[in-house]
């Protein structure tokens, strides 16, 4: 079963720049942007896929359950899913959830649920 970071928090607060991080730490030179027109990226190459979702356009869940949500999360990668908050229906139990939070300009913090 694959790992599932749940990922919450506002505009500019650390989430896709958290996401860039992992993909590198695991490994791949695939480039990390936001997902938020495409909904899904995809970053092979590394030593796990990783599968990045941005949960901020779907507007219902009927635009979420068309994803195929269950071949990512519960496939052999890591699936981070930005603004998870909007649809927390769709997150398995075993997710783990991250809080970013602005603090300042430059400054951010990081926490878990």
């Amino acid at each position: 079963m694959g790992s599932v970071l749940a990922l919450e928090g506002d505009l500019g607060s650390g989430k896709t720049q958290f996401t860039k991080g992992l993909v590198v730490g695991l490994g791949s030179s695939t480039p990390v942007t936001s997902p938020t027109f495409t909904i899904i990226h995809e970053y092979p190459g590394g030593r796990l896929p990783v599968y990045h979702f941005d949960f901020f356009r779907l507007e219902d869940q009927e635009s979420v359950a068309r994803l195929g949500l269950d071949d990512y999360l519960f496939g052999d990668g890591i699936s981070v899913i930005e603004w998870a908050d909007r649809f927390p229906e769709f997150i398995p139990e075993q997710a783990r959830w991250i809080l970013f939070e602005i603090k300042s300009e430059n400054a951010r913090t990081i926490s878990t649920k």
